[in-house]
């Protein structure tokens, strides 16, 4: 057998490691321009809701608008299912490559405290937020079928019948769910929830009288409000928006410093490049600057918001740690 002559080996080795080195920032060199061409293909974004609602419309939308700016086919896949849990999940499990989004709504940040230690993910280590997309007020809406016609009405009316008058939501661990069991604790009154599996089941029994009262966005009310068929007895914003000036704020009625919104937020998988992620939040960011968007939000009730990366972080957190404490002082749990 020949043996290498002296520092062959040696030399071999480091022609070896100077080839990897290089391969590897040939490498490194490919891989951001990989990122400038994004997106050459489809993006894919789940709602984890069935189609027709907010959440969906919204991505809709939203899918327009980065479709637009990118250049490239936004398709929306809905996939309900465990309190949007699914949906999620999925994402969450998809390359982090940009191609693969979800809309997700206050029911993710409820998902952290209703499910803890059994989600399939964590619902903020799991993504990478790219942008709080919009938000709107919740409004508090009463039955024609019991007297009050003020929201201080409701409130003395339930504190006398403890426990008797039903209140509708579109499902445990909703915003709209959670604002009134913020109200009753910051009341003292006490009613009875009932959920539903979505808005429309649940206004029709309020409109039927078997609901005294439901939160829920001005676009589920606003037909029936103008048709005088429920009465609006407050809006959970510091001022009155321009869609519902007619109707108080829950602060008017003499709930200090309450407030309630449905918000969409837009995430991908962690660890997707953050030159895609600022991207995407660009491209989000652009419908609060387009008077055509703003207009179809508008007539929705939905404020664009088009924040950044960090600052739909923050939000979040923000969401998750507000909604964990009503949550456990409400000792709201699901089954």
């Amino acid at each position: 057998m020949t043996r290498p002559a002296p520092g062959h080996g040696a030399a071999a080795t480091r022609r070896l490691l100077l080839g990897t080195a290089l391969a590897a920032g040939a490498g490194a060199m490919i891989r951001p321009a990989r990122a400038a061409e994004y997106p050459d293909r489809p993006i894919r974004l789940v709602v984890p809701y069935s189609p027709g609602g907010l959440t969906d419309t919204t991505a809709r939308l939203t899918g327009e608008a980065i479709g637009a700016a990118l250049g490239q086919t936004v398709v929306v896949e809905n996939r309900p299912g465990s309190n949007s849990i699914l949906g999620a999940g999925t994402v969450a499990n998809s390359p982090p490559d940009g191609y693969t989004l979800v809309m997700v709504i206050g029911a993710h940040a409820a998902n952290a405290t209703l499910y803890a230690g059994r989600l399939p993910f964590d619902p903020i280590a799991s993504f990478a937020p790219i942008s709080h997309v919009v938000t709107t007020p919740l409004v508090l809406a009463g039955s024609r079928h019991i007297p009050p016609t003020t929201l201080r009405e409701l409130l003395d009316y339930a504190k006398a019948r403890p426990g008797q008058v039903n209140y509708g939501s579109s499902g445990v661990g909703s915003a709209a769910h959670l604002a009134m069991e913020d109200l009753m604790r910051r009341t003292g009154v006490q009613m009875e929830h009932v959920p539903y599996r979505g808005t429309q089941p649940a206004l029709q029994d309020l409109l039927a009288g078997r609901l005294g009262c439901m939160f829920d966005v001005y676009s589920s009310f606003g037909p029936h409000l103008e048709a005088n068929t429920i009465r609006g007895l407050g809006v959970a914003s510091t001022e009155r928006p321009p869609f519902a000036r007619g109707i108080p704020t829950i602060i008017e009625g003499g709930v200090p410093d309450f407030e309630a919104s449905a918000w969409c937020l837009l995430l991908a998988p962690a660890r997707t490049p953050p030159a895609i992620v600022e991207r995407l939040s660009a491209a989000v960011a652009g419908m609060r600057r387009d008077p055509a968007m703003v207009a179809r939000l508008d007539g929705l009730g939905l404020t664009p918001v088009g924040s950044t990366p960090d600052e739909a972080a923050r939000f979040l957190r923000a969401e998750i740690d507000r909604w964990g404490a009503v949550i456990r002082a409400a000792k709201v749990q699901v089954e």
